[in-house]
């Protein structure tokens, strides 16, 4: 770095001016204190970064912002926006959590992918899933169930099916198999009862 220009300016119009320039760097610094705003200017050869503050507000503008702290706390008494136009990521190599007193959305124009160790998710009111299709999987058990005092539902606008290499039904109160027109097939077909057992 070759030898620096400085120079201080006051100005009753104008403030208090400071300036350093670094002509080899091609880099100017200035510092402008103007009464109304404190703006600090660092311009270089293709960029330029500025800090201006007033008395309800502080920008910041700049090509690259970095900030590193043992803790952050960041709080707003109104609303908070965090906004990018590329790609957003945040992380964290302990717990997370995302909180909210009131109603929380999550949506994407695209695909929306949650993935863990164990996922949990539950609504102490009604819980809905829907889609243009839906598909639950597990490579174990998939269990599927109502409270004690609640109706379990599986319906199909034009089909329900139940398959696998064993398929059990069973009820400790009534069940009752019902349709328009009821099939029952099978290579060996066993229908018992310890009480009333009614065909036709």
């Amino acid at each position: 770095m070759g030898t620096l220009v400085c120079r201080v300016e006051l100005d009753k119009n104008k403030g208090l001016i400071f300036t350093v320039e670094n002509k080899e760097g091609k880099i100017t610094q200035t510092a402008v204190l103007n009464g109304e705003s404190i703006t600090i200017t660092s311009k270089g050869k293709d960029d330029v970064s500025s800090i201006t503050q007033k008395p309800d507000s502080i920008a910041i503008k700049c090509k690259d912002f970095t900030l590193e702290s043992e803790t952050i706390t960041c709080k707003s008494t109104k609303d908070t926006l965090h906004k990018s136009e590329q790609k957003f990521d945040v992380q964290s190599t302990k717990d997370m959590t995302l909180q909210s007193d009131a109603k929380y959305s999550a949506e994407a124009s695209g695909d929306v992918s949650v993935s863990g160790k164990k996922v949990t998710v539950s609504a102490s009111g009604k819980a809905e899933f829907s889609g243009g299709s839906a598909s639950i999987s597990s490579t174990g058990n998939t269990d599927v169930a109502a409270g004690s005092t609640g109706t379990l539902s599986l319906t199909g606008g034009l089909k329900t099916k139940m398959g696998g290499k064993m398929v059990e039904i069973s009820a400790d109160g009534i069940m009752t198999v019902k349709g328009k027109m009821t099939n029952v097939e099978g290579k060996i077909t066993s229908v018992k009862g310890t009480a009333i057992t009614k065909v036709g």
